[in-house]
């Protein structure tokens, strides 16, 4: 007898377009013979617009996590996110279909939407593991005070627009520079292209191990952006002297106050975050077509790799 296969659905409810485009997916899914799954908030959200979701089994509830096969997200990178700390600590991946704007994380667009859910069912994906990040608060006395996680980054930010933040970062063990500033982004190359680009920091291909730390509006001589071995262990420490609080952010979801003396520790992370991938990894493409960029004029390599395609 064939295990049934459960199908998580996460959805912007909010949206005209995805409530559709929501429809849609739990309608081919079920045709299908697979089982698609709501979080409970979702379902009851969209239950007000489409009443069929409000039978629909519930994450958590009906539907245990390490039961999920894959996330099919509807929405942009935002909701993407949000997707990637609900399937958190399963081995289920998550295929984003855009429905916002830039959608960096998305696989598909939503007009290709009915193809990426035809080849879900048909298991014909390939799953990509990215880096994530493992983020510890201490408190001044080196107690343990918070723990998370992220996908694109980790961010030490002062907590009042009108006083400036001191820290002292500190690489693998050993100080590095003091200064004050608006904050500092600790990213992954997943988050290259998000906050950390935003702020001036370098763009990481995916393929590369790497963490980016990048000092925003620093009053400093050398408070560069850097980039470091992932298994390097980056602490920014609240001096202090500091007036006020900090504040962190992780991927702008979750956040953690930052007195004084506070100490925030960011290491590659155990558990990579899982991407299902239907079409090659094409990262040059995806910055061209997703930044607007232009290339005309480039006349091509000599001879270009089986398969590849020229950015239009």
């Amino acid at each position: 007898m064939t295990a049934p296969r459960h199908i998580l659905v996460v959805a912007h409810a909010r949206r005209e377009d995805t409530v559709e485009a929501a429809d849609r997916v739990i309608t081919a899914l079920h045709a299908a013979g697979a089982i698609p799954v709501l979080a409970e908030d979702d379902r009851a959200e969209l239950a007000e617009v489409l009443p069929q979701c409000g039978r629909i089994a519930a994450l958590g509830i009906d539907v245990p996590l390490d039961d999920i096969e894959l996330a099919i997200v509807l929405g942009g990178d935002g909701t993407i996110l949000r997707a990637a700390e609900m399937v958190r600590g399963s081995a289920a991946p998550v295929l984003g279909i855009n429905m916002g704007h830039v959608g960096f994380l998305a696989e598909s667009e939503r007009d290709d939407m009915d193809d990426a859910v035809a080849r879900v069912i048909a298991r014909d994906y390939r799953v990509e593991e990215r880096l994530a990040l493992s983020v510890r608060v201490k408190s001044a006395a080196g107690a343990v005070i918070y723990e998370t996680w992220a996908l694109n980054e980790a961010t030490v930010e002062k907590a009042s627009r009108e006083r400036m933040l001191e820290v002292v970062m500190e690489i693998d063990g050993r100080p590095l520079s003091s200064f004050g500033c608006d904050g500092v982004v600790i990213a992954t190359p997943t988050g290259s292209t998000a906050y950390n680009f935003s702020a001036g920091g370098p763009i990481i291909w995916p393929s590369v191990k790497a963490i980016a730390v990048v000092p925003l509006s620093a009053h400093a001589l050398f408070a560069k952006p850097l980039v470091v071995d992932p298994e390097a262990s980056v602490a920014i420490e609240v001096l202090a002297r500091t007036h006020g609080t900090g504040i962190l952010w992780c991927d702008g979801r979750r956040s953690h106050e930052l007195p004084p003396g506070a100490r925030v520790v960011v290491r590659q992370s155990s558990r990579p975050v899982r991407l299902a991938r239907l079409h090659p990894p094409a990262f040059t493409d995806r910055l061209v077509q997703k930044f607007h960029l232009p290339v005309t004029g480039w006349r091509g390599p000599e001879s270009l790799p089986a398969g590849s395609e020229v950015p239009s």
